[in-house]
């Protein structure tokens, strides 16, 4: 019988492009800082991620200096930018994305009955507008992508026509968007297959899919779309996404790699750097990634079952379709402890993804032996929450908790005895509250007068047991700004309070860049020894 298997060398390529930094900030909640977005670009670009949706530039002032920004850094990826239908937007989303090595525009319009409503044109006038934008960005840009919008209401023969159009504008790429998770596999394969046989020039353009995940089917349908005729997968990491977000980057990549037997595609991602990216990307944005998440959940390479831990003493393949390595997560968890150096602590976070400067890796060291003193047990994921806890305290923030005392039980009120530094001057102040973290963060009102609200409160045990970590994450909105703040330590209402602190840190950051000097004005301190 002869071998048919294809070689990896053989195998249909898969684009894979990447829209954390776009789609998934939309998130309500998930806005990124200008540094977070260029560390996450630099992180996708390492990774080998082929295409980088850096941002919406003439959203904002802040998206276009990102998208920019990420231009100017990129190594390899192409850097691509999000624009309406209009020239307006179109020439803006150059003007940002211009200096990249390889940039992209990607122009878009809503095609379906709903969508068409919206702007009020009939078919002949979208298309037509379609025509004209698609040109006036090719004669910009040699590489451009253009999306239906809600492709998957659109009526068959009104997509093909308005594709057809599109390509003959000029587009390279032609992106099929179930834009409100409407599809299902069968369907979104169908709908490719459909494009490729009807459309005229078909054969000289990639389709891409790009899938939201409402009913849950995001992967189901992006994999569907490959197989039918689609070389790239529009996706974000963590499946960050509006409403139920997207399909997820390692969901797709690894379903590739692991089911590569009826699925010969390749993509270009160096799969070892998932789990980091995963989780910087969780911090940033505030959004923690769910326990049965799949392959980056802290669940995933789990085993509690009798059955299944003894299976996998006894081989590991009985129960993991994947190796923890392959996706960058260490084998083993249990490693450090109170009398582990700093030479192994810098080995151990380079094995979870950290390579720290020496002035770092003193603060984390530090914050590790306080840490093991306090625990009988030191985890990758307490070590890991370690460094999320630092990266987001800075030396320079207007505000820092600098001692916090509560006394809480069953006879209230509770009651809360802080001291807060802000902007160096400490101001200490005893308050009263709801329990002891509503009581804590009274303390800080108190002290530093705002008016944001709070939106979200998260508590996460990091490990198991008494002794865990608690990771907690706050999300705050003030006057449309929404900042999340993240901490973790081992009493749940410490952890509390700086990640609300980091939030109003981050609050106070933003109003000092659209406003600066304004927000001090009209502050007043509380001080009560």
């Amino acid at each position: 019988m002869t071998d048919t298997t294809k070689t990896a060398s053989e195998q249909d390529r898969v684009l894979i492009f990447d829209t954390t930094l776009r789609d998934g900030e939309q998130s309500p909640g998930a806005t990124m800082t200008h540094d977070e977005k260029l560390e996450i670009a630099a992180l996708l670009d390492e990774m080998g991620v082929d295409i980088i949706e850096a941002g919406f530039p003439i959203a904002s002032e802040g998206d276009f200096e990102a998208v920019s920004a990420i231009a100017r850094q990129s190594k390899n990826a192409t850097i691509c930018g999000l624009a309406r239908a209009n020239y307006k937007d179109i020439d803006r989303c150059w003007e940002a994305v211009r200096h990249a090595k390889s940039p992209r525009i990607h122009t878009f319009i809503g095609t379906s009955p709903l969508h068409r409503a919206i702007p009020n044109l009939d078919m002949d006038q979208m298309a037509e507008r379609i025509h004209d934008t698609v040109s006036h960005a090719r004669n910009l840009c040699d590489n451009v992508q253009w999306s239906p919008m809600d492709a998957t209401r659109t009526e068959h023969d009104y997509l093909c026509r308005v594709v057809e159009i599109a390509i003959k504008a000029g587009a390279t790429t032609i992106n099929i968007p179930d834009t409100v998770g409407y599809t299902a596999p069968r369907e979104s394969a169908d709908l490719i297959r459909m494009l490729v046989e009807r459309v005229p020039g078909a054969d000289t353009i990639v389709f891409a899919t790009h899938c939201h995940n409402d009913l849950g089917m995001a992967t189901a349908n992006a994999l569907a779309a490959v197989e039918a005729g689609a070389r790239q997968i529009e996706c974000t990491i963590n499946g960050l996404g509006e409403r139920a977000g997207n399909t997820a980057l390692e969901e797709v990549v690894m379903a590739l790699k692991v089911r590569n037997d009826i699925m010969p595609f390749r993509t270009g991602i160096d799969t070892t750097k998932i789990m980091n990216i995963s989780r910087k990307v969780a911090t940033v944005s505030g959004f923690p990634v769910q326990f049965n998440k799949a392959v980056v959940g802290k669940n995933a390479f789990a085993h509690e079952s009798g059955i299944h831990q003894d299976g996998m003493l006894k081989n590991a393949q009985t129960f993991e379709i994947m190796r923890p390595a392959d996706v960058g997560l260490a084998d083993t968890s249990l490693v450090m402890g109170k009398h582990s150096g700093r030479a192994a602590l810098r080995a151990k976070l380079k094995d979870l993804g950290y390579d720290l400067a020496d002035n770092q890796l003193n603060d984390v060291f530090v914050r590790f032996k306080a840490l093991a003193d306090r625990k009988k047990e030191v985890y990758d994921d307490d070590i890991v929450a370690l460094i999320q806890d630092q990266v987001t305290s800075a030396e320079h923030d207007t505000l820092q908790l600098k001692r916090l005392r509560v006394v809480c039980g069953t006879d209230g009120p509770q009651e809360a005895e802080m001291t807060l530094s802000v902007e160096g001057v400490d101001h200490a102040i005893d308050a009263t509250g709801d329990g002891p973290v509503d009581a804590a963060f009274n303390a800080v009102k108190m002290i530093y007068p705002h008016h944001a609200k709070l939106h979200l409160y998260q508590v996460h045990a990091v490990t198991e047991g008494t002794d865990a970590q608690a990771t907690v994450s706050v999300r705050l909105e003030e006057d449309g700004k929404i900042a999340t703040g993240q901490a973790a330590d081992t009493d749940t209402v410490v952890a509390s309070v700086k990640a609300y602190v980091n939030a109003l840190n981050r609050l106070i950051h933003r109003r000092q860049k659209s406003a600066p000097g304004a927000d001090m004005k009209d502050v007043h301190y509380s001080s009560h020894a």
